[in-house]
């Protein structure tokens, strides 16, 4: 690593870190002025309130803290006349930087990874602390197609991954063929099993002198394979915020089974692609900058730089909540103009960059 490389990293990352905790600091400062009246009054439990916003506004404040940090650092290079040294000794606009790219794609990829966590859950777990239901996590009528099965949980805990009032029926040619009772079912080795179930046959073809229903029992069996607890609890909520690794599996599974898909490839597309668009940003707020600070205006470069940068994030915020609307097909809400953004902002970088 070069002396170049070290020095705008350092300088960086420190107006990034300054930018992040103010901005935390901040989102944190709000959120409890508002709810107040509603704060849990253990102070575990306002610790554990605190910390899993925290982690929600992270999730939130990373990418307009990478952008804001790069517009601090920027005009501070301007401003000391660093930039036009730096460039005076042959150091190109690619050479300054790129430390700051790599850097930028590092705290990216570690957001996302945060995702696959527990961690994602932040935003529901801080709602319960505020509704006073954190200790208890139940869904209840869950009803869904698994195969040729519906499946109907009367009460679902999600925590102790057991499920009560368990209904399972079977359909062939849009007649319920068989149906399983059961008063639990847990979930081991990614399967719901079933405890005790009472299983009822029904004749193909009735006939009122010898047809008749057979009735059985069943110590154990299994159904809903890969159907994780968090999975089924967020079936039919408008909030499908998963972790990534929910969502894919959740995405594999709703796919094969016909459902509809488009709020989990929204979540996931949101999750994975869309903080990434900070990036084309960065670098046309650099390309559009001075280099010597006799022709800079800074408060009018800070200014636009802020604005363009809440403009774009509220738009891909914006398109998101449709998207998770049902509205639009994510493909296009949400990949389609992130692809025309990338394009587009490098065709303007390249272009202004050889001049």
């Amino acid at each position: 690593m070069s002396i170049l490389t070290k020095y705008v990293f350092k300088k960086y990352i420190i107006n990034f870190l300054i930018v992040l905790i103010s901005l935390q600091l901040f989102f944190i400062g709000i959120d409890i002025i508002q709810n107040f009246k509603e704060l849990p009054s253990s102070a575990n439990l306002m610790i554990l309130y605190i910390l899993y916003f925290s982690f929600f506004t992270f999730s939130l404040a990373l990418p307009l803290a990478l952008i804001f940090g790069w517009i601090v650092t920027l005009v501070m290079f301007i401003k000391s006349n660093e930039f036009v040294a730096f460039n005076a000794l042959g150091v190109t606009r690619t050479q300054f930087i790129k430390p700051v790219l790599v850097s930028s794609f590092l705290l990216i990829f570690t957001l996302i990874a945060l995702q696959f966590t527990p961690l994602a859950y932040s935003e529901e777990q801080k709602s319960k602390i505020l509704k006073g239901e954190f200790f208890t996590t139940t869904k209840n009528d869950v009803f869904l197609k698994y195969d040729d099965n519906y499946v109907y949980f009367k009460k679902l805990l999600p925590l102790q991954q057991k499920a009560e009032g368990v209904y399972i029926f079977k359909i062939e040619n849009n007649d319920v063929i068989k149906t399983t009772f059961a008063k639990n079912a847990y979930f081991q080795n990614d399967k719901w099993y079933v405890v005790d179930a009472k299983i009822i046959d029904k004749p193909a073809n009735i006939d009122i002198l010898n047809s008749k229903i057979d009735i059985t029992n069943e110590k154990f069996l299994y159904t809903l394979e890969g159907f994780k607890p968090k999975i089924l609890n967020k079936v039919y909520e408008e909030n499908t915020d998963l972790s990534l690794s929910d969502s894919i599996s959740a995405l594999v599974l709703f796919s094969n089974q016909g459902i509809n898909t488009e709020k989990i490839r929204a979540s996931v597309y949101n999750q994975l692609l869309i903080p990434f668009f900070v990036v084309p940003l960065m670098l046309l707020i650099f390309v559009y900058s001075s280099l010597n600070n006799r022709f800079f205006n800074s408060g009018k470069f800070i200014s636009l730089s802020i604005f363009s940068t809440l403009i774009v994030w509220g738009v891909f915020f914006l398109l998101f909540r449709i998207t998770s609307g049902g509205v639009i097909a994510p493909e296009i809400s949400l990949l389609l103009p992130l692809f025309i953004w990338i394009v587009v902002s490098l065709y303007i970088y390249q272009k202004k960059s050889s001049f």
